[in-house]
């Protein structure tokens, strides 16, 4: 696991987290912005990245090594973090297990979908292929792209995010959670957000999965920043 920090360091600092088998390259068009406001740390995940050989083993383990990096390097304590899709299940995890402290923490319309995720179990071994093999195919895994990628790093990510569960209720005293919401995933994820944590910041775009994120960069970053800062 590898952390790029980048920015002025005397600014708040905020970690961000990629998505499913996504890179910590995945955050690049938004960094120039985002330093207008803070000292950005991009965690690139076990077996993620291209400038070390390793593998993905589990959210726990990834966690662990999240918590001691923000303990040596922070005290223990950041301003904010953002996560992108599965990254969204990574914050919220850092935040239950209260090992370190996140002022704000900022879920990036992540399905958190528990329903989805039993089934799956269920399904384990048809399923589980199916999309590993889809992942491989569309990163180009074992076929010339991505080499670093293995896998096994891609079968570890997925079933760990499907066994490793977050809490109904996250409420953590000095904590805001905050939910950037694209309405057009459908209202039951709203209920969902309400169901993981109490009283969340719901902040709804009329917009599909992480399209603020991809396509309205300068947006994205000013809700972060009002997020972060308490405004509406």
């Amino acid at each position: 696991m590898k952390f790029y920090e980048s920015g002025d360091s005397s600014k708040p600092v905020i970690f961000l987290f990629p998505g499913t088998c996504c890179l910590y390259s995945s955050f690049d068009h938004i960094l120039d912005r985002l330093h207008s406001y803070f000292y950005t740390v991009t965690v690139s995940y076990d077996g993620f990245d291209p400038n070390e050989k390793t593998e993905f083993y589990s959210m726990e383990d990834e966690c662990e090594k999240i918590e001691q990096e923000i303990k040596k390097k922070y005290a223990g304590r950041i301003k904010a973090a953002y996560g992108c899709s599965l990254g969204g299940s990574f914050v919220s995890l850092l935040i239950q297990r209260k090992r370190i402290h996140i002022d704000h923490g900022i879920i990036g319309s992540s399905d958190m979908d528990e329903a989805f995720m039993q089934k799956k179990i269920n399904e384990a071994d048809k399923s589980k292929k199916e999309m590993i093999d889809g992942f491989l195919n569309m990163f180009g895994i074992e076929q010339g792209g991505n080499p670093w990628i293995t896998k096994q790093s891609v079968y570890n990510q997925f079933y760990s995010d499907l066994v490793t569960k977050v809490q109904h209720g996250i409420d953590v005293p000095g904590t805001t959670i905050h939910v950037f919401y694209a309405t057009k995933m459908g209202r039951k994820y709203e209920k969902r957000y309400c169901t993981y944590f109490k009283n969340p910041d719901i902040r709804r775009h009329n917009m599909q999965h992480e399209e603020l994120f991809c396509c309205h960069s300068a947006e994205w970053v000013e809700e972060v920043r009002k997020a972060v800062e308490g405004d509406r």
